[in-house]
């Protein structure tokens, strides 16, 4: 999939942030070399850019963006991680998944901050422990998907039931 020049993610930690480096170091090794790597320009980092520039399609393409649901003044952050070409329906099952009165899009400065990544660079990958990764079933089905690697120079290769499998992952179907 495109003419990226990918590598192993393991062999490149410069192309990665801190948390991603950090929890590839913590998967079985066997899954950890799954993880490929391409640098990239990062005026390509968000997804339509990319895609058109490399000729990725955009269901192999797997955006992940943070909320935020509160119930009786408790927050519950999530990762939701869909298809670039589809929309999560995040207002009533990943509202009901988190069992949260209201949710919203984590703040741009909070998810950055939270999560130790840039911006549009945002993985499921290197999350806070606690934090619920939900992946919609079409992420997991594709034989590999395009992440954020937590910085906008370089993006991950790896196959999507991966994404399924990372310890606190739950596989729903969350596409509209």
């Amino acid at each position: 999939m495109s003419t990226l020049h990918r590598e192993p993610a393991t062999g490149r930690p410069d192309l990665l942030a801190e948390p991603v480096r950090r929890a590839l170091t913590e998967l079985p090794a066997a899954t950890a070399a799954l993880f490929e790597v391409a640098e990239i320009d990062p005026a390509l980092a968000d997804t339509e850019a990319l895609c058109r520039a490399f000729d990725l399609p955009l269901e192999a393409s797997a955006n992940c963006v943070l909320v935020t649901g509160k119930r009786a003044g408790e927050l519950r952050p999530a990762a939701v991680l869909v298809q670039a070409s589809r929309r999560a329906d995040i207002n009533n099952v990943v509202r009901r998944h988190l069992d949260v009165r209201k949710i919203s899009f984590t703040a741009h400065e909070e998810a950055t901050a939270a999560s130790g990544m840039e911006y549009g660079g945002i993985t499921p990958v290197g999350l806070p422990a606690g934090w619920p990764v939900l992946v919609d079933e079409g992420v997991a089905a594709e034989p590999e998907v395009c992440i954020g690697s937590g910085v906008r120079r370089s993006k991950l290769f790896v196959p999507g039931h991966v994404m399924g499998e990372l310890p606190t992952a739950t596989v729903l179907q969350l596409a509209l």
